[in-house]
């Protein structure tokens, strides 16, 4: 049957797919990259189309030399004799093992946690609708956006104390400290995450007669997304700053008790151990954070592991 008899009885001529060309016919079958996800800049895309995150996995022995290069400089400062005050590494490792071993640390986290897992929780939840709320509304945005400002400039050192005038020497203001330095830093970044949706998307959607709920759950919170976890990134940051700021300040308990006690009878490894062991938990939180976004909303950016 000729191509000419084939147009003949179904209509318009369409070219055959054997005469196309073998890679033609591959391209046309894969979906494109930016089907998968936009490419960013100078990222690299594997011949599927996918971008390409094996070159991650030789990121790790950098990561640990960053490591052994720090900790082996303090263990240098820590020998020379500068000042008694700062111990070197290995004498901290030790107190360290020592600290863990003895329940030291189970004992001051269970105090030290619970107030910064219910201030991290509020921020988390009210600190975001807010800022989606701002970036809604014009309204909402001028009343907030002020105090959320000044908030963040406020010296909160100075503030804390002054939390024990509402709240007392209680869990309750450590939750409130909490609550303080990282609400305005969660709010903002959502703000900021819906304020800077890209508009050729929103006008699209309402090419598309979208309503307003459909281009909010549709285009915007995915759009935001990223500045939205970035914001709880830094505000479990902030969080951790504040409930060991409030514990130094308002009551010696949990880990700035540890912190406090050490320092007052000069064992200053088992108190530099301390304050490792808020980095640690602090740094394991935020990695863990991380994979959750990358699981949750850019799976193409995730790392097995």
């Amino acid at each position: 049957m000729t191509r000419i008899e084939t147009s003949r009885r179904g209509g318009a001529a369409a070219p055959e797919a054997a005469d196309r060309p073998a890679a033609a016919v591959a391209d046309a079958d894969s979906p494109a990259p930016a089907r998968r996800g936009e490419r960013m800049r100078g990222e690299r895309l594997r011949d599927d189309g996918w971008p390409d995150k094996s070159w991650r996995d030789k990121s790790w022995p950098w990561q640990v030399a960053s490591f052994v290069l720090v900790l082996g400089a303090w263990e240098i400062a820590g020998r020379w004799p500068v000042s008694l005050a700062f111990p070197p590494f290995s004498r901290v490792a030790v107190a360290f093992v020592e600290m863990a071993a003895a329940g030291d640390f189970g004992r001051a986290y269970a105090v030290t946690l619970p107030p910064l897992l219910v201030g991290i929780g509020i921020v988390a939840v009210l600190g975001v609708g807010l800022g989606i709320v701002m970036g809604l509304s014009r309204g909402v945005e001028w009343i907030g956006m002020p105090l959320m400002v000044v908030l963040q400039t406020a010296p909160v050192a100075a503030i804390i104390p002054l939390l024990t005038y509402f709240y007392g020497v209680s869990p309750t203001s450590k939750t409130a400290a909490v609550i303080l330095l990282a609400a305005p830093i969660v709010v903002l970044n959502s703000y900021r995450g819906i304020r800077n949706t890209n508009a050729s998307l929103l006008d699209m959607c309402r090419s598309f007669l979208g309503t307003r709920i459909q281009q909010v759950f549709k285009i915007m919170l995915p759009h935001a997304s990223g500045m939205i976890f970035a914001g709880l990134r830094l505000g479990i940051s902030a969080g951790f700053i504040g409930v060991v700021l409030a514990e130094l300040l308002i009551s010696p308990t949990g880990i700035g008790d540890l912190i406090s006690y050490n320092r007052s009878i000069a064992r200053y490894d088992k108190m530099f151990a301390a304050i490792l062991s808020i980095l640690a938990l602090a740094t394991v939180t935020l990695a863990l954070l991380q994979r959750l976004e990358n699981r949750l909303f850019r799976p193409d950016h995730a790392v097995s592991g």
